[in-house]
């Protein structure tokens, strides 16, 4: 099971020479004719978990999403849980670009593969996503991975992006990318991985990550900012001397490896020295909630949120726990377990504890 979320580029090419679906491919020669084909984009796939145990994870990747494919298969009864809080997610996050892939054709029969196709349209015919393309596939044969890439090409346009305002990086993972025993002046700093949502990042930068680090004070947790300097980038596997939004990246810093390592600055968000949003402990939020409770096997409603009730709050790409501490009509106040660095009027997806699970119920926008 990927507990964290996981990342691959990948290039979509076309053939120049063959016409049709046929001339989509990934691969460095054409399959029906040998020739070279021709680079279309580069694109980053976040791999989120569909395991219903690890929804939290699958929230933190929306929202460095710019479109999504649902990966259904064919021998598995549809919608799984998982599917129906996935689709949920993907609506509250404001994902517009969706297909559907209807995986692992190879292993049920036609009419297998058609019922299956009904039960999707079904599942699918009360959403926003009623129209999107289903593509049937099998992943391990490669049977029609050329109509999935085209359909990538027509329905995921490249979004318009901004390089002008202050630079946010939304960090995801990050690394000690250094191997056990190496001498101390041959270490490499520590590597984040994620995603520049606005502005540029370049080589030499000073930059500042927030919250930042938790340091204990008088016997309180008091969360510092860190500052350090870019001494490398790269876009996908390719070295960079500046990175643009879009698509996943790496930063390389001089900060000490142990303060990366397994993934300790994960949600954390990095730009210039005063130019971050705002760090909360305490939230508010107007909230809206769902009628019924997703994914779930058996139909639930969504009941009044609880003073004192933990929810999971997932907040761009990171995940904290928070306590009520005081209701209003149409809003709430928490008090969080983990600090996050967020912009007032974001969108925050909410989940409760249902039967041992955190299940999504809602969201709320962060009022100041």
């Amino acid at each position: 099971i990927t507990i964290r979320l996981g990342y691959a580029d990948i290039i979509l090419k076309k053939c120049p020479k063959c016409k049709g679906t046929k001339a989509y491919t990934v691969s460095e020669k054409c399959e029906h004719c040998k020739s070279t084909p021709k680079p279309l984009r580069r694109i980053s796939f976040v791999d989120a978990p569909g395991h219903e145990s690890l929804m939290a994870t699958m929230l933190s990747g929306s929202a460095i999403m710019d479109a999504a494919l649902i990966i259904i298969s064919a021998n598995e009864k549809c919608p799984q849980p998982q599917t129906q809080e996935h689709v949920m997610a993907m609506n509250i996050m404001g994902i517009e670009n969706v297909i559907i892939v209807q995986n692992k054709i190879d292993v049920v029969s036609e009419k297998e593969t058609l019922e299956n196709y009904k039960d999707i349209k079904k599942f699918l015919k009360d959403t926003k996503y009623k129209d999107a393309p289903i593509i049937p596939i099998s992943a391990q044969q490669g049977i029609n991975i050329d109509f999935l890439i085209e359909a990538i090409e027509k329905y995921f346009p490249t979004p318009k992006r901004n390089d002008k305002k202050d630079p946010l990086f939304f960090v995801a993972r990050s690394f000690d990318i250094n191997k056990p025993g190496t001498e101390i002046k041959d270490l490499n700093g520590g590597v984040l991985g994620g995603t520049l949502k606005q502005g540029k990042l370049k080589e030499g930068d000073e930059v500042e990550i927030r919250p930042g680090r938790a340091v204990e004070q008088r016997n309180q947790i008091i969360w510092n900012p860190i500052n350090t300097k870019i001494i490398g980038l790269a876009s996908g596997n390719i070295s960079a001397k500046e990175i643009l939004p879009g698509g996943s990246s790496a930063i390389m810093t001089l900060l000490d490896p142990s303060i990366v390592k397994s993934d300790r600055l994960t949600g954390t968000v990095v730009g210039r020295s005063g130019k971050l949003p705002k760090v909360w402990m305490d939230i508010t939020l107007e909230i809206h909630l769902l009628d019924r409770v997703v994914g779930t096997e058996k139909e639930l409603d969504v009941k009044p949120i609880k003073m004192n009730e933990t929810l999971m709050l997932n907040v761009n790409s990171t995940a904290s726990v928070g306590v009520v501490y005081e209701l209003k009509k149409g809003t709430i106040k928490c008090k969080l377990k983990l600090p996050v660095c967020v912009e007032a009027g974001s969108r925050i997806t909410i989940s409760r504890r249902i039967s041992n699970r955190f299940r999504l119920i809602g969201y709320g926008i962060l009022k100041e």
